[in-house]
């Protein structure tokens, strides 16, 4: 029988996949112009923590949030090559970002060090997330707000679930609340101001 927290994490998990799915619309209708470095970055980094969360003995329950939050930027980043207002501009900040990338790797692989593989993806993922972040501050009309508010309470959802409160079984999902935080923020705070 299912229990309380794995409903939960289903309901979150569902969540997360229909959040994305307008996103998905909007890029695809050119509404949204994702930028390739995030995303691509974003489906990257969540993957290591997943091989990394998984040989620290991590619960599976816990790893199918992660999991989520790799396949469906995947999907995204796909979908940004069917949008003509999509960009992929490598600058020296994305470079940074994918030299995370390759540490992670290297430090899970050379350290057999899973704790550290996952920070060290948890930093690049957030590092992948500022030109995104910078993007949504500046012109939040290029971005799917209502994806990271759902993504939001998508990962409040999962919080019950988390069996133990350690790097492996909570660092990614916290860091997944602190990020679409940081973008609903971005996106909405001139709608917010605009109102009071």
């Amino acid at each position: 029988m299912m229990s309380y927290d794995h409903i939960l994490l289903i309901i979150g998990v569902l969540l997360t996949v229909f959040a994305a799915s307008f996103y998905i619309r909007d890029t695809l209708t050119g509404k949204t112009t994702p930028n390739r470095v995030s995303w691509f970055l974003w489906a990257l980094l969540p993957m290591i923590a997943v091989a990394a969360a998984i040989k620290a003995g991590a619960d599976l329950w816990a790893v199918v949030r992660i999991f989520l939050s790799a396949i469906l930027p995947l999907i995204i980043f796909f979908a940004s090559f069917f949008n003509p207002k999509g960009y992929w501009h490598l600058t020296r900040f994305d470079w940074i970002c994918g030299t995370c990338a390759i540490l992670a790797i290297g430090v899970w692989i050379f350290l057999k060090s899973p704790k550290l593989s996952i920070l060290f993806a948890i930093l690049g993922d957030s590092l992948a997330a500022l030109p995104t972040i910078y993007k949504a501050w500046k012109f939040p009309n290029t971005e799917t707000g209502f994806t990271y508010l759902l993504g939001l309470f998508g990962v409040l959802l999962v919080f019950p679930s988390i069996p133990n409160w350690n790097i492996e079984n909570s660092a990614f999902s916290i860091y997944l609340l602190v990020a679409n935080l940081t973008l609903v923020v971005a996106i909405y705070r001139k709608r917010f101001i605009q109102r009071s």
